[in-house]
């Protein structure tokens, strides 16, 4: 059964950098990172589909977040560069087999996420 775990989230000041990892248990060719802040609904962060590294990214996160596979099999990171304090919150990562880069995007159901991690981004 696949499982995900987040990693690496913490507290930094604004315009400091974080990077989060997505481990998964099984092969994933999709992994998409959500966030959730407090009073407002989850949304879609960065999608990466692995075999094409067909990448997408919220327009908030544009220019500031990468994402990316890792050295360790199955392992996606998310590299988060000057962050704000509107980027504080939960983050989370969701894993697929999606088999197609048109069923790996930001919008994507999963039944698959991980517990999160808080990211908190203080002025």
């Amino acid at each position: 059964q696949l499982q995900v775990e987040e990693s690496g989230g913490g507290s930094v000041q604004d315009g400091g950098s974080l990077r989060l990892s997505c481990a998964a248990n099984l092969y994933v060719d999709c992994v998409v990172w959500f966030r959730q802040a407090p009073g407002k609904e989850r949304e879609g962060v960065a999608a990466i589909y692995i075999p094409g590294n067909n990448i997408n990214y919220i327009d908030s996160v544009m220019g500031r977040f990468t994402v990316s596979t890792g050295d360790a099999r199955d392992t996606v990171h998310l590299q988060m560069n000057n962050l704000k304090p509107d980027d504080t919150a939960i983050y989370y990562c969701a894993a697929k087999m999606a088999l197609s880069e048109r069923l790996c995007t930001l919008s994507t159901n999963f039944r698959v996420m991980g517990q999160g991690t808080q990211v908190t981004v203080s002025s």
